[in-house]
């Protein structure tokens, strides 16, 4: 089994609400009551498990920086604007938002992170990033586009 930042995820947010059903629990015995001495230990577990959901919570998101994979189709883009870059004496600029980079960005693979999975009429599926998708949506007529999340899952399909 492939650990995601979903799995760890859903973990954290298990452990979070655990740790509110120990609280309200705890929080149930009247005031001076006999039991509310021994919660006190419960109390701190419940603290604890919070603690816990924090962690799995980092955890999960450095995953999800460690798993990026990068788009690598063999032209960069404008990571907001897609392929809308112009490069002269090696520095390639955005004609919309006119940011600039001090290489040649169209000439080299793309490095922005996966984040789409695109599926033409003939079932082949390429992952892209989502500036190479803003060129694909206008040319992929028919075309099915899975909005990838940071685990890897497709939670939802849009049809161009």
């Amino acid at each position: 089994m492939t650990v995601t930042p979903a799995h760890l995820s859903a973990f954290a947010s298990r452990a979070e609400a655990l740790a509110a059903e120990v609280r309200a629990l705890c929080d149930s015995a009247p005031i001076g009551s006999p039991e509310r001495d021994p919660l006190v230990a419960a109390g701190q577990a419940a603290n604890w498990l919070a603690r816990g959901a924090e962690d799995l919570e980092r955890a999960a998101e450095d995953l999800a920086r460690l798993q990026a994979q990068p788009c690598g189709l063999p032209w960069g883009i404008c990571p907001e604007h897609g392929n809308t870059l112009s490069s002269t004496a090696g520095v390639s600029t955005c004609r919309v938002c006119r940011r600039t980079w001090n290489h040649d960005r169209r000439g080299r693979p793309c490095q922005e992170p996966v984040a789409w999975k695109v599926i033409d009429r003939a079932g082949t599926e390429t992952r892209m990033c989502d500036g190479h998708v803003l060129g694909a949506r206008a040319a992929a007529a028919g075309a099915t586009f899975l909005r990838l999340d940071e685990g890897g899952a497709e939670p939802r399909a849009q049809s161009m």
